[in-house]
């Protein structure tokens, strides 16, 4: 249906109007885990997108006449098209989802009940993490409440340092003469050597270096794996400190990283698919399982998700546990966040180019599977192309007259808003917020000129391609720019201004169809993208040396012959900060009791609300403080997430 001849603004937006009334009056007083509900929401969203694509594809295609915008208009339709069917898919899989926790809850009791638990070889896989990093892993560790494991260093960085760490602490170290095949190698090297012991495990659990398991981590997730055909058992991935785009623009109190939209929603509803999978750290594995499929795969560089394919070749499922069992390091500078999405963009186009690859017949993938790895495909291919060409082409058409989409305000409003307000409705209430429009799309330009390269070379090259491991625990002691990703924003930034400037000023003789209304809104919203983009390119000192958890605890103050009760507003490792007026100068000496601690520390500094104290670690009190820390009673989770409050974060950070 097109819009009748002389129809306003108001009546073309009357249908986005009635759609936001809708979602307001109905979202939410509705239960968003319930199936029915969530399908007919999810499915009035893709209809309301299928009409839009609709009028794209037959309406807004320029003629053949001008061969320059009919090609033009055909690649970036092709493109929107493809990623509409992404979309449309993932949504699909969002229709369903999974809640396990009641599952473990009822299983823990019969595995503890148990004449022998199932031993458990937890192996702490690294390659050049620094000291402070392994120190706590392995404390946090060995403070596991399951019976029955035993601790593992698997060093791919062959460090002295670290094999007297290791013997320290009296955990096993594993290393090799090579470096072949990175993580994956690394694993497979220990596995081997663990099939060679007198007591070969029955389970094994992939740490990387920065993550710090949680007490319960083990038995809560060993309570999945009492059915045979359990393969995996994966947790989530929950961090300490922000990734860089919340640090950057001053978002990490009011908006949660990136990855809770993954490990939060889209995981669970892949479990509720039976097509959850690996993601390595964090995870419980059946050592017999993975002996059968010959260890961890080589022919990816995102093995842990080539895992469970293989595990499932051979009929072992991967079960997922939604809950916080573990807590670790985000990538804390831009480059390292957008490499690490290039190598996952890398690995998913080699599994599909490989033997396990969606289009491979009689490769043992149930269509679910298939589904989803092309889905995940379009994700980081399509996608992110389309972020791009979403600059490139109102830019194109305000420099160059280049017209890729023809069409006029009042049908573009009349197709485009219903399907708009309906996607920011629908995925606001699914999600808690942890999915907002603007904030999608500055993730996905962030990292889209390298998650494109990333694509090509694994289309282009797909074996040979090394493992690029993350760097974590680095120097963010002083503020510096990352010139290479800034210059990409930049350039685009300053063309988008310079095609608005062309358009609208500095050629009045240029007849302004209705396209140029359409690209100058779309060129302000991409002003507003590629400037935050902009901002996030300039990385933030972090004065910080330690991470800061939020563990409100009661302490006692001993203080020149004085004991006073005060209230900890956060703990690290290094100090802790207390509310209330510090009881003597800055500088002076005191001790701080907390949680069958006795710790002797100074008075830092002060702040509005109270004064920081900088402890006095030994060895002797290293140990409980840090196990305390990462005993659960931290948390790094925003309780409610308020979009109101992210844009005012967003326009102070840009403005002051």
């Amino acid at each position: 249906m097109t819009p009748a001849g002389g129809l306003g603004y108001f009546d073309a937006l009357l249908p986005a109007l009635v759609v936001a009334l809708l979602a307001i009056s109905i979202l939410p007083w509705v239960n968003r885990n319930n199936t029915f509900i969530r399908t007919s929401a999810i499915l009035i969203g893709i209809a309301l997108g299928w009409r839009y694509m609709a009028w794209r594809i037959f309406e807004t295609v320029p003629s053949a006449d001008k061969p320059v915008d009919f090609i033009s208009g055909m690649i970036f339709t092709a493109v929107e098209a493809l990623t509409m069917i992404g979309a449309t898919a993932s949504q699909l899989f969002l229709t369903r989802t999974r809640n396990r926790t009641a599952e473990a809850n009822c299983n823990v009791p019969k595995l503890l009940a148990q004449p022998i638990l199932p031993k458990v070889d937890v192996l702490i896989c690294t390659y050049n993490e620094d000291e402070s990093i392994l120190e706590r892993t392995i404390i946090g560790t060995l403070a596991l409440t399951y019976p029955n494991f035993r601790v593992w260093v698997c060093d791919d960085g062959r460090r002295a340092w670290l094999n007297e760490l290791c013997e320290k602490y009296d955990v096993g170290y594993l290393t090799r003469s090579d470096n072949a095949h990175a993580k994956a190698g690394n694993i497979n090297a220990a596995l081997k050597k663990l099939a060679q012991l007198d007591e070969k495990p029955d389970f094994i659990s992939i740490l990387d270096a920065d993550f710090v398991p949680l007490p319960d981590f083990l038995t809560r997730a060993m309570s999945l794996t009492l059915e045979p055909d359990v393969g995996v058992v994966q947790t989530p991935q929950h961090f300490f400190n922000p990734d860089p785009i919340q640090s950057n623009l001053a978002l990490a109190r009011v908006w949660p990283d990136e990855q809770r939209f993954f490990f939060d929603i889209v995981m669970a509803s892949k479990d509720a698919w039976n097509a959850a999978f690996c993601c390595g750290t964090s995870s419980v594995i059946r050592f017999d399982a993975l002996q059968s499929v010959g260890g961890f795969p080589t022919d990816s560089v995102t093995e842990d998700y080539l895992v469970s394919l293989r595990l499932r070749e051979k009929g072992f499922r991967t079960v997922y546990l939604n809950e916080v069992l573990s807590l670790g390091l985000a990538p804390e500078g831009l480059a390292e966040y957008s490499g690490q999405r290039s190598r996952w963009a890398l690995g998913f186009v080699q599994i599909c180019r490989g033997r396990s690859g969606p289009l491979k017949l009689n490769n043992g993938l149930p269509l679910v599977d298939r589904i989803m790895l092309c889905e995940t495909f379009l994700h980081w291919s399509v996608t992110h192309l389309f972020r791009l060409l979403g600059v490139v082409v109102p830019m194109l058409y305000l420099l160059f007259g280049i017209e890729a989409v023809h069409a006029n305000v009042i049908e573009a409003i009349w197709y485009l808003a219903p399907f708009l307000v309906a996607q920011a409705a629908i995925f606001t209430w699914l999600t808690e917020g942890r999915v907002l429009p603007l904030m999608t799309d500055l993730y996905q330009m962030l990292c889209s000129t390298d998650v494109l390269k990333a694509v090509a070379s694994g289309l282009l090259r797909p074996n040979g391609q090394k493992f690029k491991v993350t760097a974590k625990g680095g120097d963010r002691s002083r503020q510096f720019v990352q010139w290479p990703l800034l210059k990409i924003f930049g350039t685009l930034l300053a063309l988008t201004m310079l095609g608005i400037v062309n358009t609208f000023l500095l050629d009045p003789s240029r007849p302004l169809a209705e396209s140029s209304a359409i690209a100058l809104f779309w060129s302000w919203y991409n002003i507003i993208v590629l400037t935050l983009c902009c901002y996030v390119c300039s990385e933030q000192q972090q004065r910080r040396v330690g991470q800061r958890f939020d563990i409100r605890v009661p302490v006692r103050l001993v203080a020149a012959g004085m004991e006073l009760s005060y209230q900890a507003s956060d703990v690290s490792a290094s100090g802790m900060h207390l509310l209330g007026r510090p009881p003597l100068p800055i500088g002076s000496a005191v001790v701080a009791r907390f949680a069958d601690m006795s710790l002797n520390a100074h008075i830092r500094r002060t702040t509005d609300t109270g004064f920081g104290l900088q402890f006095e670690v030994t060895d002797q009190t290293k140990v409980p403080l840090l196990q305390f820390i990462f005993s659960g009673k931290a948390t790094t989770a925003i309780s409610q997430i308020k979009p109101y409050l992210v844009a005012k974060a967003l326009a102070l950070r840009v403005l002051r």
